[in-house]
């Protein structure tokens, strides 16, 4: 990745009184930045139409158009340039409102130089890294298999393009889906298709496994006598990665006095570890996971908004098992030769009747369930191949969600709440599990998803 230079870096400083306007522009300037000054956002509007700028410094109070206005109009017309926002002490109403506009920064009044210096050159950094994602979206891509990714369905063949595109970047990722659905398949082959990174370490850690003490400790390290058991200083996980890669799993669960902590070792790039003075700084890059909306997360005060922004540069779905049944055979073939090699029995693979049950199963639990399931037929089967016998009491007895409107006995008709929840789970199916376009196709708010997707109780589904 190339990030711009200072001098052919464009900055615009945007403050309705002149003076400071000026002294911000001469402060960048002595940094070695190319910088003008606009006095109003119109003014500002009117620059970009003519100039393209890389960086745009405004203030929050200007009469014409306030920062946030500008922000907003910038984030819709000018996405490649990143705002930053000068605010007031202690007006963190205004910071959020700012983020939400589409700011990539604020800084406090009164301006520090420093402070002003280190986030224009992230927010380069930032942008320059989007473009260089951009530009590869658009570059050939191998069609070579990616190892402990399986399937052949238009979808995953989708998902293995975006993880070809995304690996050759140091973009932070954030990979999202429904539990078993293969997140960490995906960040290992993240890792592994780098060309930097993939001869250094890949380090996992589960976030909502541990309480927040235990985890800083586990993330950050701790020095000799930081807590009662700390009989050695330790390296944490963030250093131990090295140069390669480090997963945050189940980041969605994180505690949110963590959460606070790990947003300003992302900003900062160095970690301190507990007890510890020194900052250290660690070159790995980031990858984090989850199986929740942290949209809904954010908007419930359980998930910091700054944090979901910063994790969240490139997004990679993972589509559950549902919305690509053409991959269940392949998958289940896939499993049945790791079984029966583990087991040392000779399978020929999955008897007709067997199969079309698989594929009607609707896998709550996605590949780690087909898995699982696989795993305890192949134990059971007393032949060459699986059969309906040999598969679970659920699958078997399992009623498709696809709603079937050419049914003529009344024995087979669905009531209304039926038909919602098997509607709601056919169009989450279609999306790719993505609940917020799901929601949007539906009519209703992604929190309203979830309670839809209960299937309906015996007194509900009465007549």
């Amino acid at each position: 990745m190339t990030v711009p230079d200072r001098a052919n870096a464009r900055i615009l400083v945007v403050d309705d009184e002149e003076d400071t306007a000026l002294l911000l522009r001469d402060v960048l300037r002595k940094r070695g930045f190319t910088v003008d000054a606009a006095y109003s956002g119109p003014q500002a509007l009117e620059y970009l139409r003519r100039q393209p700028v890389d960086v745009v410094v405004t203030d929050v109070q200007m009469p014409q158009m306030t920062g946030i206005e500008l922000c907003a109009q910038l984030y819709e017309r000018y996405p490649d340039c990143a705002p930053i926002v000068l605010t007031g002490y202690g007006r963190l109403d205004v910071a959020i409102s700012a983020m939400r506009a589409g700011a990539y920064d604020f800084i406090n009044k009164p301006v520090k130089a420093d402070a002003l210096e280190v986030s224009v050159m992230r927010a380069l950094e930032h942008f320059a890294l989007q473009r260089e994602v951009k530009r590869l979206t658009t570059g050939p891509i191998s069609d070579t298999p990616i190892e402990g990714l399986y399937g052949e369905s238009g979808t995953m063949r989708e998902l293995a393009q975006v993880i070809r595109r995304v690996a050759t970047t140091d973009a932070t990722v954030l990979i999202t889906g429904e539990s078993g659905t293969g997140k960490e398949q995906v960040a290992r082959a993240l890792h592994m298709l780098s060309p930097t990174r993939r001869e250094h370490p890949f380090v996992a850690v589960n976030c909502g496994a541990m309480p927040a003490s235990l985890l800083e400790s586990e993330l950050f390290g701790h020095v000799r006598g930081a807590f009662t058991d700390a009989k050695s200083s330790r390296d944490g996980l963030f250093v131990q990665a090295g140069a390669g890669t480090i997963l945050l799993d189940e980041i969605g669960e994180m505690p949110l006095e963590m959460q606070a902590k790990l947003l300003r070792v992302l900003q900062e790039r160095t970690v301190r570890p507990v007890g510890g003075d020194e900052e250290k700084p660690f070159e790995a890059r980031v990858i984090a996971a989850t199986n929740r909306e942290l949209e809904t997360e954010v908007e419930e005060n359980r998930f910091r908004e700054d944090l979901f922004h910063r994790i969240n540069v490139v997004a990679i779905s993972v589509p559950p098992l549902r919305a690509r049944t053409g991959d269940v055979l392949v998958l289940a073939n896939t499993f049945i030769e790791r079984a029966a090699s583990r087991k040392c029995k000779f399978m020929q693979g999955i008897s007709r009747r067997a199969a079309q049950l698989l594929m009607d199963y609707d896998w709550p639990g996605n590949v780690r369930e087909l898995e699982n399931c696989i795993e305890r037929a192949v134990a059971l089967s007393r032949g060459n191949e699986i059969d309906v016998d040999d598969l679970p009491t659920k699958i078997i007895q399992h009623k498709s969600t696809r709603i079937e409107l050419s049914i003529d006995s009344p024995a087979q008709m669905l009531t209304l709440d039926e038909m919602q929840h098997r509607y709601v789970r056919q169009v989450l199916a279609a999306v790719g599990g993505n609940k917020t376009q799901a929601a949007q196709i539906l009519g209703i708010d992604r929190r309203s998803i979830y309670r839809r997707l209960e299937p309906p109780t015996k007194s509900e589904s009465q007549p």
